[in-house]
C-alpha cells in the first residue's frame, strides 16, 4: 500500500480492487468509521472548490473515522479504468475496507453510489453495521429512461464541459426555481461542475450513464440487507424520485424512512438541512468519540508549526514529476535541517508540508524565521539550478494538543493548520498566544486582524512575524 499527503491536513492512501484497479482513499477524523461512496465523479481532493460539502463532511469528522474513496476512473484514483459494471465498483469498496482494516463500520450512498452501497450491504453483513441511503434507488432505471441516459452519455463524450454544467444542474437544477435561492444554488452549480470536470474525462461519465442500466440493477437484494437503515430523500426530487426512496424503505426489513422538504439538493447545500440531516445521522449512529486514554492522551503544552509548499501542484504540472519531485526533496531536506538545528520534532510530512512540535514557543519561532531564511537562500540560487522556488508558509499556534502514537490531534493542531493556510508565500503567521508567550523576546510582529476559523466559534487574531535581516 502506497501513502502520499495532499495539502497540510489530509492523507491519502491506496489500495488495489481485486481486478487490479488502484484506488486513492482517505481516513480522516477518530471514532466508530464511517465509509462515504461518493455520488458522482468527484474526487475528495477537490473538497476546497466546494466550501458547503467541505464543512458538512468536516462535522461528520468529529464525530467519527470518516473514510471516502475516489471511484475507478476519476480524481486520485486509476484513470485508465475500463470496467464501470456494478461488481467492479463493489470490488472497490472492499478494497478499502480491507486495507482501511475496517471490521465494524456504517455506510453511506447517495444518488448513484446507493446501488453499490445496497450490493455491499447485503453480500458482507459481517462488516457493516449500520446503511445511510439519501436521494437514491436501487434500480436506476426509476430515476433515468434509457434514452436520457444515453444522451447525457453522448454529450459527455463530444462536449464534457458543457455535460458536466448539465450534470450539475441536474442536482441543484429544481433549486433555481425559487428567487430566494437562486444566487446560492447557481453558484453551487458552477463549483459542482468545475469539480466534475477535473475529476474525470467525459469517457468515464459516459461509460457510467450506459453501465447502470447493464449491472447496477439492486432491487433483488433489498431484502437481504441487515444493517440497521436509514432513508433519506427529498419530497420534491425530480431526477431521483421519492416513489424509489420509499420503496427502498419498504424493502429493506426494519428500514427508517426520513422525508426532506422541498425540491432536490445535496443533503449540505443549506446549512438548517445539513444541521437536520447529521442530527438525524448522529442518532442513528450514535454521536460518540473514543476515551483519550492510554496511548492518547492529553499532551504537554507545546508549540506546533505547520508549513506548507504554496502551488504545489501547480509545480509539479509544470516541472513534470522528476525536476517536480526533485525540488520536493530540497524542501523536505532544507526543512529537516532547519528543524534539527532548533529542536523541533518532526510529527509528520505531508509531501508539500510539515508538521512539527516544540517544547519551547521562543525555539519554535526561530524555526519558523529560519526556514524562511533558508528558503530565501536557496531561491536566490535556483536560477543557476534550473529550478523553481520555493515559497513556503508557516502557522503556529501553542497549547496542549492530543498526542496518540506519534502524532497530535486536537484544536491546537488543527488552529494551527488553520493559520498557515491564511498565509502568503513567504510569510510566518502565530495565534495570539503564540506572541504573547514570545513578549520580549526580540520578535517584532504585524496585527493580521482576526478571522473566523472552520470548526472554531470565536474570531482568532493573528500577528506576522518579520524575519528579515533587519527586523527579527
Amino acid at each position: 500500500m502506497t501513502t502520499i499527503i495532499t495539502g497540510m491536513e489530509r492523507e491519502v492512501r491506496y489500495c488495489t480492487t481485486e481486478d487490479g484497479v488502484r484506488i486513492a482513499y482517505c481516513v480522516e477524523g477518530e471514532g466508530p468509521p464511517l465509509l462515504y461512496c461518493t455520488a458522482f465523479v468527484r474526487s475528495f481532493s477537490l473538497d476546497h472548490l466546494v466550501p458547503a460539502s467541505e464543512s458538512f463532511f468536516e462535522q461528520i469528522g468529529q464525530a467519527r473515522k470518516l473514510v471516502r474513496y475516489d471511484m475507478r476512473g476519476t480524481g486520485l484514483s486509476q484513470r485508465d479504468a475500463t470496467d464501470y459494471s456494478g461488481p467492479a465498483l463493489v470490488l472497490e469498496i472492499d478494497a478499502v475496507v480491507r486495507a482501511a482494516r475496517l471490521k465494524r463500520f456504517a455506510l453511506w450512498g447517495s444518488g448513484l453510489s446507493g446501488p453499490r452501497a445496497i450490493a455491499y450491504t447485503a453480500q458482507h453483513p459481517e462488516h457493516v453495521t449500520h446503511l445511510i441511503l439519501s436521494d437514491t434507488l436501487a434500480r436506476p432505471a426509476e430515476a433515468f429512461p434509457y434514452e436520457a441516459a444515453k444522451g447525457l452519455a453522448e454529450l459527455a463524450r463530444g462536449a464534457w464541459k458543457l455535460a458536466a454544467q448539465t450534470f450539475a444542474e441536474l442536482g441543484v437544477g429544481q433549486q433555481l426555481a425559487d428567487p430566494r435561492k437562486r444566487q446560492m444554488y447557481g453558484e453551487l452549480g458552477l463549483q459542482l461542475a468545475q469539480v466534475y470536470q477535473q475529476s474525470a474525462e467525459g469517457r468515464v461519465a459516459a461509460l457510467l450513464m450506459l453501465e447502470m442500466y447493464e449491472s447496477w440493477d439492486m432491487g433483488d437484494l433489498l431484502g437481504q440487507v441487515r444493517a440497521k437503515t436509514l432513508v433519506f430523500h427529498h419530497l420534491d426530487n425530480f431526477t431521483f424520485p421519492v416513489s424509489a426512496g420509499r420503496r427502498l424503505a419498504a424493502a429493506i426489513p426494519g428500514a427508517v424512512f426520513v422525508p426532506l422538504e422541498g425540491p432536490a439538493g445535496p443533503v449540505w447545500a443549506e446549512p438548517e438541512q445539513g444541521e437536520t440531516v447529521l442530527s438525524a445521522v448522529n442518532r442513528f449512529l450514535g454521536k460518540r468519540r473514543p476515551a483519550k486514554t492510554g496511548a492518547a492522551a492529553q499532551g504537554p503544552f507545546r508549540t506546533v508549526l505547520v508549513t506548507d509548499l504554496v502551488s504545489h501542484t501547480e509545480m509539479m504540472q509544470r516541472l513534470g514529476d522528476e525536476r517536480g519531485r526533485e525540488v520536493l526533496r530540497e524542501h523536505e531536506r532544507i526543512t529537516r535541517e532547519v528543524l534539527r538545528a532548533h529542536g523541533g520534532t518532526e510529527v509528520k510530512t505531508m509531501g508539500d508540508g510539515f508538521m512539527a512540535s516544540f517544547g519551547s514557543v521562543t525555539r519554535a519561532v526561530e524555526c519558523a524565521v529560519a526556514l524562511q531564511r533558508a528558503f530565501a537562500e536557496w531561491n536566490a540560487d535556483v536560477g543557476a539550478q534550473g529550478l523553481a522556488p520555493l515559497q513556503v508558509r508557516c502557522g503556529l499556534n501553542a497549547g496542549e494538543p492530543i498526542e496518540e502514537d506519534g502524532d497530535l490531534f486536537g484544536a491546537t493542531v488543527i488552529l494551527a493548520a488553520r493559520i498557515a493556510a491564511k498565509a502568503q508565500g513567504g510569510e510566518i503567521l502565530v495565534a495570539d498566544t503564540v506572541r504573547g508567550l514570545c513578549s520580549g523576546k526580540g520578535f517584532l510582529f504585524a496585527d493580521r486582524g482576526e478571522f473566523v476559523a472552520k470548526g472554531f466559534e470565536e474570531p482568532v487574531r493573528v500577528y506576522e512575524v518579520s524575519w528579515q535581516e533587519d527586523g527579527a
